[in-house]
């Protein structure tokens, strides 16, 4: 069965390697998949496509929406 889940993913940014400022942001994904495993990687998909220069991204599976 075919869930939607909340998922909200962490993401940092280095602005350029010599620079230790960083951008943090998080993104909030409603995903539909069979399990919480395949919501995280969907969602770290996602993450990766929408925010390419990321160095990090941290994934938390929320709740489940239906």
């Amino acid at each position: 069965m075919v869930h939607t889940y909340e998922v909200l993913v962490d993401i940092q940014e280095y602005a350029e390697l010599s620079n230790k400022r960083s951008r943090i942001e998080t993104a909030r994904y409603e995903v539909d998949a069979e399990t919480t495993r395949k919501a995280h990687h969907t969602a770290w998909d996602h993450a990766k496509v929408d925010y390419p220069k990321a160095t990090e991204y941290d994934v938390r599976v929320t709740r489940m929406l239906k």
